[in-house]
């Protein structure tokens, strides 16, 4: 059974979603939350959110874009439940998962595609670090929640 992801961009990421879209598909079930069109007047808080309500069950990984990355992690991680890590390389995305145990990678739209998949990989077959130290913190975390 392929591992299922989540997948949302606003205009400023869509180029690359598109392209990111391809690769992943054939290792991965992706849903597109989108968006599916190219709007330049969007907004990222919507696809956040749609991507974030949906990974929020635990049972899933999602990757959102922007132009920054930093918009759309913002808007995911006001979602319970959700630890969205802004990657910029693959030491990122390794450290988010095994350190944090983050459910969502963001990445900037200008991000090139290849490196954009290996931080992906990288994001999806790290697996979090159960150490009592990072076990609290993520506990400290989700009392912060309440």
């Amino acid at each position: 059974m392929k591992k299922r992801l989540y997948i949302g961009a606003d205009h400023r990421g869509f180029k690359l979603k598109n392209k990111l879209l391809e690769h992943l598909e054939k290792k991965y079930d992706v849903i597109d939350l989108g968006n599916t069109i190219y709007d330049k007047n969007d907004d990222y808080p919507i696809y956040a959110t749609r991507v974030a309500l949906t990974v929020s069950d635990g049972k899933s990984l999602g990757i959102l874009i922007c132009g920054s990355g930093q918009g759309i992690s913002i808007a995911a991680n006001k979602i319970k439940g959700i630890r969205a890590a802004l990657c910029e390389n693959t030491r990122d995305a390794k450290l988010s998962r095994s350190d944090d145990d983050a459910n969502i990678i963001c990445l900037q739209g200008t991000a090139r595609p290849e490196t954009a998949k290996r931080m992906i990989k990288t994001f999806i077959e790290t697996e979090f670090k159960t150490k009592t130290k990072y076990k609290r913190r993520i506990n400290q975390i989700k009392r912060l929640e309440k």
